[in-house]
């Protein structure tokens, strides 16, 4: 049997001055108003690594190399679909943050972790509430499904 696949998301977790730097989604019809981290969808044929420079790059012109991310953990859930959601901490990256697809994202704002904007989407705010890393999160999962 051929299965589909699963959709399959990046974010991104940069910190200055113990901020972490989020951005308001706008005009896709996913979360839209909501606050998120920068990051996306891992294209056929892409690492998730990948991905992450990529998305960060696209979408605030933020530079940094594979190597330098530092994986946080994943979020399996359950949303319109079966979704994975990878996460990374960049340690380091070059350049200043700018709105690069403002078709997509209305506000790029630092925010400190205990204050986080409202509102925001509920599983990246999850993600960010946890300290100790690799983590797991299995969300929108009851235990009838299995």
């Amino acid at each position: 049997m051929r299965h589909p696949g699963i959709p399959t998301g990046v974010h991104v977790v940069c910190e200055r001055d113990g901020r972490v730097l989020l951005m308001r989604r706008a005009g896709t019809g996913f979360f839209d108003g909501l606050y998120s981290l920068p990051g996306g969808h891992v294209e056929p044929g892409e690492s998730v690594r990948a991905a992450a420079v990529r998305e960060l790059r696209e979408e605030t012109g933020l530079e940094l190399e594979e190597a330098d991310l530092e994986w946080l953990g994943v979020v399996h859930r359950l949303s319109d679909t079966n979704r994975i959601d990878f996460f990374f901490r960049a340690p380091r990256w070059a350049g200043e943050p700018a709105i690069r697809e403002p078709a997509k994202c209305d506000r790029l704002e630092w925010h400190v972790r205990e204050h986080l904007p409202r509102p925001m989407v509920e599983y990246v705010e999850r993600a960010l509430a946890l300290s100790a890393s690799p983590w797991m999160l299995e969300l929108g999962w009851s235990r009838s499904r299995g």
